[in-house]
């Protein structure tokens, strides 16, 4: 398995942690029962840190399909090189450090995490465009 899609299968590892962080922080906020039930009344809005988690989850899963279908193209194609070696790595590594920068409310920081992931797609798009 190249790299490119080694990258790409623990980004997707990534968002199955995002996925289940919100609802384990939610789950502490409102209580098992609550989410185990059919959740017919009005739910309390999420608390700050479930919040963020989920605003982290919503922005990885607006770019991950992008990088999944370069990744797949790249490889299909058999255009792997050392800048689209880098470029899953920088997406991968970027969005990884993002979660933690966004949930604990680091601004800047978490915007230049998020370039340094798109960045690392079109390092991915350069040999296939």
């Amino acid at each position: 398995m190249s790299f490119e899609l080694t990258m790409l299968a623990w980004t997707l590892v990534l968002a199955l942690v995002q996925v289940l962080l919100p609802a384990v922080v939610r789950n502490r906020e409102v209580g098992i029962k609550y989410q185990a039930g059919p959740r017919d009344a009005a739910r309390p809005p999420p608390g700050k840190l479930c919040g963020r988690l989920m605003r982290a989850q919503s922005n990885l899963f607006e770019t991950l399909p992008i990088f999944a279908i370069a990744v797949l193209i790249v490889h299909m194609t058999g255009r792997e090189n050392a800048l689209t070696h880098y470029g899953a790595l920088a997406y991968f590594v970027a969005r990884l450090v993002y979660v933690p920068l966004y949930a604990a409310g680091v601004p800047f920081v978490r915007s230049l995490a998020w370039l340094v992931s798109v960045v690392g797609i079109v390092q991915i798009l350069v040999p296939i465009i």
